[in-house]
């Protein structure tokens, strides 16, 4: 089996958020690297040193760097689209962790995408979808069809909470909904929605990539913007981007990680109409009674609970 070598650098404090974060992503076997590791070493060491070149302790000064190894997969390269969204949303709320930079030993950024694109193939989803790669040929054979590009977005239908989503969205979209979808990634959800009957859709990234993809993503299915309206922001801060999107809607929908949904809680109610439903998943099974709880505590009605892989989404009222 062939492993990708990923390396995150932040600064000391930035270590425990990260870890976090990508245990929350469903990685674990970190090794970290701190500065102090460095004095550490220089300090139990010093028979066998007796210079230490400036320019060597410039470079280690506040550099800390966590490692983690992902599969040569698809199912690698969908989890590392997910550390990517997740970490882009760190490093616009802690610019004290900075430079909060992802890496891959021996594999430049720009060669990510087309190495993940020979895993993801056509895919059945649950009762009525096909999700299928824009460079892919499949015939729909009576399943409503979506076609897709995520580029570097998290969403490809592939990965565990993106399924489960799906398969819910397509119970409970029938006909005439407005939806919301709060971490869109490649739009995967909300444009799922709307082939399947929604009228309107409002999508919203706390990275800005994420605007453009999911328009395109869109056109690819023919739909446009007199439909589907996606904006780049925090939902849980940006009081604007709150106003534009409004309220009313039949289905909200959040695909992020747990700490996110936790914050969601207790302000998404206020957009959505009577009778609505709020979809979260990206909790990891470890963290996913702690969410339950959150929302519970939040006044929410547990309708679903399903878990595939691992993995847990709840679906509320």
């Amino acid at each position: 089996m062939k492993w990708l070598e990923l390396h995150i650098d932040t600064q000391p404090c930035g270590i425990e958020p990260v870890s976090d974060l990508l245990v929350d992503c469903g990685v674990d076997g970190l090794v970290i690297d701190e500065e102090g590791d460095f004095e550490s070493f220089l300090e139990n060491n010093r028979q066998y040193w007796d210079y230490v070149d400036e320019e060597l302790r410039k470079e280690k000064c506040g550099k800390c760097r966590i490692t983690f190894y992902l599969e040569d997969s698809e199912a690698g390269y969908s989890t590392l689209a997910q550390v990517r969204i997740a970490l882009s949303n760190l490093k616009r709320q802690h610019g004290e962790y900075a430079p909060l930079l992802l890496s891959m030993e021996n594999v430049e950024d720009a060669d990510w995408e087309n190495n993940w694109k020979q895993f993801y193939k056509p895919m059945e989803i649950g009762e009525r979808l096909l999700v299928v790669p824009e460079w892919e040929q499949a015939k729909p054979g009576g399943r409503v069809k979506l076609v897709l590009n995520p580029g570097l977005t998290f969403g490809t239908g592939s990965h565990a909470t993106t399924r489960l989503c799906l398969t819910a969205l397509e119970k409970h979209i029938h006909g005439g909904e407005k939806v919301l979808d709060l971490g869109c990634g490649s739009g995967i959800l909300s444009i799922a929605a709307l082939l399947l009957g929604a009228a309107e859709a409002f999508a919203c990234d706390i990275d800005d990539k994420c605007v453009g993809v999911a328009y395109e993503n869109a056109a690819l299915n023919g739909i446009g913007k007199a439909h589907y309206t996606v904006r780049a922001g925090d939902v849980t801060t940006d009081s604007r981007l709150q106003k534009e999107f409004g309220g009313d809607y039949d289905v909200i929908v959040a695909n992020i990680v747990a700490d996110v949904i936790i914050a969601l809680s207790t302000q998404v109610r206020r957009f959505l109409k009577p009778g609505g439903v709020f979809l979260c998943s990206g909790i990891i099974d470890d963290r996913a009674a702690e969410v339950k709880g959150k929302l519970i505590d939040a006044g929410w009605e547990i309708l679903e609970e399903n878990t595939s892989e691992g993995w847990y989404s709840y679906l509320c009222s």
